[in-house]
């Protein structure tokens, strides 16, 4: 379903509300109706700003820290970037708008498939979906000038970190899972990597292999 002209308003003004001001992060964002990336149950709820279950036991996370990761990630109109974790498809569609190029990796193969076809559907080419074990990354595309990860890791990954270009940078939950997390902004400089405690936050675990 649509959002009508109100539920959008009340959609964005929740987003400012939790701290979501960057104007293109907003333009984006409404630019991707999260109702196609809602389906069954939730349907109803999709322009709610509360996180919502999807298939395969995983989540389409809430509204508002989708943009504040987004925020945070700082995406440049050349950027190519790295999600791991595509999830629903929701925040690839959301980063097409920001970024030259987006490769998003899932290790659930129907979540894959379905998120292809939402993401085919609306006309963005410059997404590639993959299923594949996204705790190893994607060396082969690498190196990347963002990458965001949608499951959260006891550790900034070591890999991961090593497929960030100089410069760039990485945005993940840090922490135990079934516990509260850290969002964790990550800069990497030639020398060094800065870390950026941002705001606590709940996501599944980043697990290695194929489902």
């Amino acid at each position: 379903m649509t959002p009508t002209a109100e539920t959008q308003m009340q959609f964005l003004y929740a987003l400012r509300s939790n701290g979501v001001t960057d104007a293109l992060v907003l333009a984006a964002m409404e630019k991707v109706d999260r109702g196609l990336f809602v389906q069954g149950l939730f349907a109803a709820r999709a322009y709610e700003d509360r996180p919502l279950a999807i298939p395969c036991g995983q989540t389409i996370s809430q509204p508002s820290i989708v943009g504040l990761m987004t925020q945070a990630l700082e995406v440049q109109p050349r950027n190519k970037v790295l999600e791991i974790g595509t999830g629903s498809g929701y925040q690839a569609a959301i980063l097409s708008y920001l970024a030259r190029r987006v490769y998003t990796v899932e290790r659930h193969r129907d979540l894959a498939r379905t998120a292809r076809l939402i993401i085919d559907g609306m006309g963005l080419v410059n997404v590639t979906v993959m299923t594949s074990d996204g705790s190893l990354g994607l060396p082969d595309q690498a190196p990347f000038d963002r990458i965001l990860l949608t499951a959260a890791a006891e550790d900034p990954p070591a890999n991961l970190l090593a497929q960030l270009s100089d410069g760039g940078i990485m945005v993940l939950p840090v922490g135990q899972s079934g516990a509260v997390q850290t969002l964790i902004k990550a800069q990497k400089t030639a020398d060094s990597i800065e870390y950026t405690e941002l705001c606590e936050v709940r996501f599944v675990p980043l697990v290695e292999g194929l489902a």
